[in-house]
């Protein structure tokens, strides 16, 4: 062990992190609901939070990585002004 107090292992969840949880799901779901409105932004916030839940959904394979990649992409795509431009 070092004197930060790190072994030398990487720092890794809990296998049992992301088990299925569906009052999580319909938590997540739930603020995703109340938040949406009319502006991009919150139209994003949403879709992230939607994202998020399907870690707990037991219908959803997912990781968080996949689920990073899914928001930058929707942050360059509204970034750039929409898919089509």
């Amino acid at each position: 062990m070092t004197a930060g107090g790190d072994d030398g292992e990487e720092d890794t969840a809990p296998a049992d992190e992301f088990d299925p949880d569906p009052e999580r799901v319909e938590f997540l779901r739930e603020i995703a609901d109340d938040v949406r409105d009319d502006t991009s932004e919150s139209k994003q916030l949403a879709n992230i939070l939607y994202r998020t839940s399907d870690l707990y959904d037991e219908g959803e394979e997912t990781s968080p990585e996949e689920i990073v990649r899914n928001v930058k992409f929707i942050l360059e795509v509204n970034e750039r002004g929409g898919l089509g431009r």
